[in-house]
């Protein structure tokens, strides 16, 4: 692996990892090898560790203002995808959930259905059940080349619906839509009425030959009326600073957005959201490239020591679906990774009915630890050690 570029995912040692305090560090025991929740194995981009360190040295602690974040995403989604943004638009939220909660409100009332393609991430249930909606669940195509829309079933589903809430890179399927599927969402949605809202939190995390297109962003009275949800948290690591971007299409309700929804957002978020987008790039692509290396490192890893893991790179994010339905392991697969191979990872039936028997996997880290995560995974199978 001497040709393989260095990243940022190979900059840490698990020792210095397990010195965090995040959830990902401190929700197993220590001798779990946790590989689980969306958090890179990453330092922060120097120009990231940089605007904090001002801010902390300048007591700036207060309230969150936008801090260029709308204008510095608006750049790079220019550059990245293609789209012109005017940066008066995107509206500084806490987080994504809590700006599709928002978006939910404006648009859709308390017992109305909300439709999301299952298997995904586990917030969009609990959160559009707290804010009162119906989950309705539309289950993706497994196409033979990995999970896709069914357009057949999302016809049917949103027939009588009021939201679609789409996840656009998908997680965890890993998907990444084209046009003619988002133009197919929109004439869906066009026909029952349906407001979609897309997260695409996972955008910048595309692998090479993929491109990430903005639902709000393509020419279609449904996306003109949509919401889609970005923020620099997933790809620059910065979850915890709590920054989204809630951009309403030119045609999307906003009347009922509430004027305060800024007052969820973290400033340093919002400084550090800010400097990703707008100083961070190479960094990012860099740990890309990472990503990209470690996706073809795990089907090697797999095809050597579990080949009967169900497995298909993902096109976008760093988290990888795995079946391991063929192992016999019941429903909930990562209790027996946990119990036999001290290895923590995301259980499946947590991401809908579907999942049962799967597993996800995060990629985001270094090789050795990949590695290692594998290694367990076959211990916990009953599967020998490689020989030396």
């Amino acid at each position: 692996m001497a040709d393989i570029p260095s990243s940022p995912l190979e900059s840490l040692t698990l020792d210095r990892l397990r010195r965090r305090h995040s959830v990902k560090w401190r929700h197993y025991a220590a001798d779990v090898l946790p590989v689980w929740v969306a958090e890179m194995d990453t330092p922060l981009a120097e120009p990231i560790r940089e605007v904090l360190r001002e801010a902390v040295e300048a007591g700036d602690t207060g309230y969150a203002t936008d801090c260029g974040y709308a204008e510095a995403f608006c750049g790079f989604a220019s550059d990245r995808y293609g789209w012109s943004l005017d940066p008066s638009v995107p509206i500084l939220v806490g987080d994504v959930m809590g700006g599709v909660v928002a978006a939910l409100d404006a648009v859709s009332r308390p017992g109305d259905r909300v439709v999301i393609s299952t298997p995904v991430y586990p917030p969009f249930y609990s959160f559009v059940g707290r804010a009162g909606r119906k989950v309705v669940a539309s289950p993706l195509a497994d196409t033979g080349a990995g999970l896709r829309l069914d357009p057949d079933r999302l016809d049917a589903d949103l027939a009588g619906a009021s939201v679609y809430l789409m996840c656009n890179p998908h997680n965890p399927a890993g998907h990444v839509l084209t046009r003619e599927e988002l133009i197919a969402v929109a004439d869906t949605a066009e026909r029952h009425g349906v407001t979609v809202i897309s997260d695409e939190i996972h955008a910048p995390l595309t692998m090479p030959g993929e491109r990430h297109i903005p639902f709000t962003s393509i020419d279609h009275p449904a996306a003109a009326r949509a919401f889609t949800l970005h923020s620099a948290s997933k790809a620059w690591n910065l979850a915890g600073l709590k920054a989204a971007l809630l951009i309403p299409g030119p045609a999307a309700e906003v009347s009922d957005l509430p004027d305060d929804l800024w007052a969820a957002a973290g400033l340093f978020g919002a400084l550090a959201g800010r400097a990703a987008f707008a100083e961070c790039v190479d960094w990012l692509d860099e740990v890309r490239t990472g990503l990209d290396h470690n996706r073809t490192l795990l089907a090697a890893l797999l095809a050597e020591r579990l080949p009967e893991v169900g497995y298909r790179p993902p096109q976008a994010t760093y988290l990888t679906w795995l079946d391991l339905r063929a192992y016999g392991l019941g429903a909930d697969a990562a209790d027996v990774l946990l119990e036999k191979g001290r290895l923590g990872v995301h259980n499946g039936t947590s991401f809908g009915a579907e999942g049962a028997g799967f597993v996800r996997l995060n990629i985001a880290t270094s090789r050795a630890v990949l590695t290692e995560a594998v290694e367990r995974m076959a211990r916990a199978l009953d599967r020998p050690a490689s020989a030396a």
